[in-house]
């Protein structure tokens, strides 16, 4: 079965949302069609000191909500879920406040193996991100009362991590799962396989909750995750059946698969179209000349 995905509209911009005895949620007032209500802004702790999860967008007035969340605590790691511009431009406004130092996986395309030659459509990286310290998987960021652990969930972004919370079960899960709509896995930074792998990983670290940096919480994490699985393979499916009817470009499958969705989306969802197309000429199920790019040619083997 495909995932229930869940609309919530409610949005309480500036505000200090507790969401858990350790967690307070600020939430950025940057909604689009690909951030929905806007860039959720997670503080963890409630003694002496907080870790802020994903700071957002490079918007001043942000940034200040953040501090009066922290209503006088010491905000002493900042931690970025992946390296887009709605999840980490912020970071350096907010270190340089607090003196906190920046914790992530790497740079923008660390992680990466390889890519599309010539295909660098990268419209929502933040390319001059740089953390003061590079978290590996498995790595450890603790504080009072506090401990977060770095999983590493490559797929949307290559180098994209999830913050598991330890004391309360609860995955910081980024852009990696959403409970409003499907991730966008947009190559080169973006890997299909990668992500179906990474959904796995999260399934195996049984989280009870999981807290995506947009839109509103997945309370029943496991089912949700697996229907995901499930949509993904099912496109998959409909990309497989549509090249039966003979070659066709990605224009045309989305035009197919995607009638009914706002046609503002459409150029995300031939990213992750073409995502699939990858995958699928890697294994040799589908083919096409001069290799797999938006404008090629795809057709059955």
């Amino acid at each position: 079965m495909s995932p229930e995905f869940i609309q919530d509209l409610h949005a309480p911009y500036g505000e200090a949302e507790t969401i858990s005895p350790l967690i307070t949620r600020v939430l950025c007032k940057n909604p689009s069609p690909y951030t929905y209500t806007g860039t959720g802004t997670y503080l963890v702790g409630t003694a002496k000191n907080v870790a802020v999860i994903d700071p957002g967008p490079m918007m001043e007035t942000h940034g200040k909500a953040i501090l009066s969340a922290a209503d006088g605590r010491t905000i002493s790691h900042i931690l970025v879920t992946h390296s887009h511009i709605d999840h980490s431009p912020l970071s350096k406004w907010l270190s340089e406040k607090t003196g906190a130092p920046i914790y992530a996986f790497g740079p923008h395309g660390a992680g990466r193996k390889g890519g599309l030659e010539g295909e660098e459509v990268e419209a929502g990286a933040d390319h001059d991100f740089m953390p003061d310290h590079k978290l590996v998987d498995g790595d450890t960021v603790s504080g009072d009362g506090w401990t977060l652990r770095a999983i590493y969930t490559p797929g949307h972004t290559a180098n994209h991590l999830c913050f598991m919370l330890e004391e309360e079960q609860t995955l910081f899960c980024g852009d990696h799962i959403m409970a409003w709509a499907t991730t966008v896995i947009s190559p080169p930074d973006g890997d299909m396989r990668a992500y179906l792998k990474s959904l796995k990983r999260v399934i195996e670290e049984k989280p009870a909750r999981l807290l995506p940096t947009h839109g509103p919480a997945v309370e029943n994490p496991e089912p949700f995750v697996r229907g995901i699985i499930t949509h993904r393979r099912m496109r998959e499916g409909q990309i497989l059946k549509h090249l039966e009817d003979g070659p066709l470009s990605i224009e045309a499958m989305v035009s197919r698969m995607y009638k009914d969705v706002n046609k503002a989306l459409h150029p995300a969802a031939a990213r992750s179209v073409l995502g699939h197309l990858i995958a699928l000429v890697d294994e040799g199920r589908v083919v096409t000349e001069g290799g797999p790019t938006l404008d090629s040619l795809y057709k059955l083997p």
